[in-house]
């Protein structure tokens, strides 16, 4: 089941949102295109693909400290001097120039070697969770922010109608008094009530440029019309999201990743313990430039080394291990703790949304009835301007949390998908540059700096923004 839904979640997600290819400079107006504005500029996004790439070049270094290392040495000494023997002085000037070629190749560490290579493949896995995850965030907040400027604009509009009324409630409450109907207090109620509107409409205002700036952010420059979602995006039962979430979530992924690499840390601190076999081979010639004299030679030698004591530093740095590890393993059981949450929490966001929408529509349908009658049976005096000013008060709070809730609905729905783990440009078929986080280090894998295919990874870092 878990899988049957992630499959059609390709699809189902997008009934919210129209994706349309963005071409030259052109501003998006539709949730899908604000999506894909967000991927395409996302820093952090791209920050996390570097640091991703440094987590590849990682598994290169630990896979290359297994295999043989290959040095050269050169060194030119002078002397001077005189030495005597026996009475007879001997010149100890002269030059002699070294140079020697050095190979070793560890062939025994206790398997730390392995341990290193697998703690980085792991590290690997573990940050390309790590990349979803943000990739998750950015997404996220580009909905909030595009959610959010509708609300918004719609706010303000509303806003602005009710000014408009309210100045005509108040032109025909001094209509009223100048022919004795009403007091002066109801033109007074009037005014002040215009008053508190054209207050309420200078903070939409300034609500909305807060969210456009947010926008900016997020997305980009902020169009001047936000399509409205077409509808939402298909949600499981609570029950399936949260077993697609324990599967899926790159967040707990990537700490299960982790408790991983503190076990083979924990392993690689014994390792360091063990005794330590290497094998190293020398080739050298060395040149007198005063004389003839010179001579070349080679050794190759076998050793073996175990540390006996050094202050109880590799006892800690085990007892740290094991700590580490420990602390993995509790924030995976934290992080999956927070999953679950997160699917409830988001989960009951949306379902009180849906409930808030439902109600509001009723609540309007009922308020504007009211208002529509306490107006009429004002202007046969049977109803004060205070009563339709209060009437017209309770329709404008009603549409108000219509629009409210309508935001919050898309944004809780989204959110369940993130907490989900589906909230991805992949899941949601964004029309964006496909991007293969197996790629580079596919090419890295195994390959030596002076290679030519070094020498081709070099010009691709340059490519992608490297120095």
């Amino acid at each position: 089941m878990i899988q049957s839904f992630a499959r059609k979640a390709r699809v189902a997600v997008l009934a919210g949102c129209s994706v349309v290819a963005l071409t030259g400079g052109s501003v998006a107006d539709t949730l899908g295109d604000a999506l894909v504005n967000a991927y395409k500029a996302s820093g952090l996004i791209e920050q996390n693909r570097a640091l991703l790439r440094a987590a590849d070049e990682d598994v290169v270094s630990a896979m290359a400290a297994l295999g043989p290392l290959l040095r050269w040495s050169a060194q030119v000494q002078q002397t001077f001097g005189e030495a005597q023997t026996s009475g007879i002085t001997s010149d100890l000037n002269g030059t002699d120039g070294t140079l020697a070629l050095i190979g070793s190749l560890t062939i025994y560490d206790a398997g730390g070697g392995k341990l290193a290579v697998e703690a980085a493949k792991e590290t690997v896995l573990a940050t390309r969770d790590t990349l979803v995850d943000i990739e998750q965030q950015v997404l996220s907040r580009a909905v909030s922010a595009f959610m959010n400027v509708r609300e918004g604009i719609e706010t303000v509009a509303l806003r602005k109608n009710n000014v408009r009324v309210i100045q005509q409630e108040l032109r025909a409450a001094q209509d009223r008094f100048e022919v004795g109907e009403i007091t002066r207090s109801d033109v007074a109620q009037a005014e002040a009530r215009l008053a508190e509107s054209r207050a309420n409409l200078a903070v939409a205002e300034g609500n909305l440029a807060i969210t456009r700036a947010e926008y900016v952010a997020a997305v980009g420059p902020v169009p001047s019309v936000l399509t409205p979602p077409s509808g939402l995006p298909r949600i499981p039962s609570l029950s399936e999201a949260i077993s697609v979430a324990q599967t899926q979530s790159p967040a707990l992924r990537s700490a299960q990743r982790q408790v991983t690499v503190a076990e083979l840390t924990v392993a690689r601190a014994r390792a360091a313990m063990a005794p330590r076999v290497t094998i190293e081979g020398q080739l050298a010639l060395n040149e007198n430039f005063g004389n003839t004299n010179n001579s070349r030679s080679g050794s190759i030698s076998l050793g073996a080394s175990q540390t006996l004591y050094d202050g109880g530093a590799l006892s800690s740095a085990l007892r740290a291990a094991e700590a580490q590890r420990d602390a993995a393993r509790a924030v995976l059981h934290l992080t999956s703790l927070q999953v679950a949450q997160n699917v409830r929490s988001t989960y009951a966001q949306l379902t009180a949304a849906r409930a808030q929408i439902e109600a509001s529509d009723r609540r309007i349908r009922a308020a504007r009835v009211a208002f529509r009658g306490v107006r009429e049976e004002a202007t046969l005096g049977a109803r004060t301007t205070l009563d339709v000013l209060n009437a017209e008060q309770t329709l404008l709070d009603a549409q108000a949390a219509a629009i409210a809730a309508s935001a919050d609905q898309y944004i809780a729905a989204y959110q369940v998908l993130q907490s989900m783990g589906l909230l991805t440009a992949e899941k949601l078929s964004l029309n964006v540059p496909t991007y293969d986080p197996a790629a580079y280090y596919n090419m890295v894998a195994g390959q030596g700096a002076s290679s030519t295919q070094g020498n081709a990874l070099d010009r691709i870092m340059r490519g992608l923004g490297g120095n």
